[in-house]
């Protein structure tokens, strides 16, 4: 599966996890260089699904992209920049369900 990630200046293990789920990040644009965030006219066509990190983009940016994944029907996740935001994210839709090891929520428990 092939993915589009909106947002964040780097991904740090990111492109790791999503990895190991199966998921290739096929293009990244960042959360602050602004020549990254002009407006697509569309998405590529090898995308099935879009990321959005809410913490490193604007409400238009992420407006857009969204209005353009549901013009295309991709999936789309929206979550914070961090590894358990986006395990939430992809358990939430049904990807995995698998829990985050370094989840401070799941130690508690």
């Amino acid at each position: 599966m092939n993915a589009m990630v909106i947002g964040a200046d780097t991904l740090g293990g990111i492109p790791q996890l999503l990895s190991e789920h199966g998921i290739s990040i096929f293009r990244h644009i960042s959360g602050r260089n602004a020549s990254h965030q002009r407006k697509l006219p569309t998405l590529p066509k090898d995308i099935d699904m879009l990321i959005l990190f809410t913490d490193f983009v604007g409400h238009n940016v992420m407006r857009h992209f969204r209005l353009l994944a549901h013009e295309h029907n991709i999936p789309m996740l929206a979550c914070r920049r961090s590894s358990c935001a986006l395990m939430q994210s992809l358990n939430q839709c049904g990807i995995t369900n698998k829990a985050c090891q370094n989840c401070i929520k799941q130690q508690k428990l």
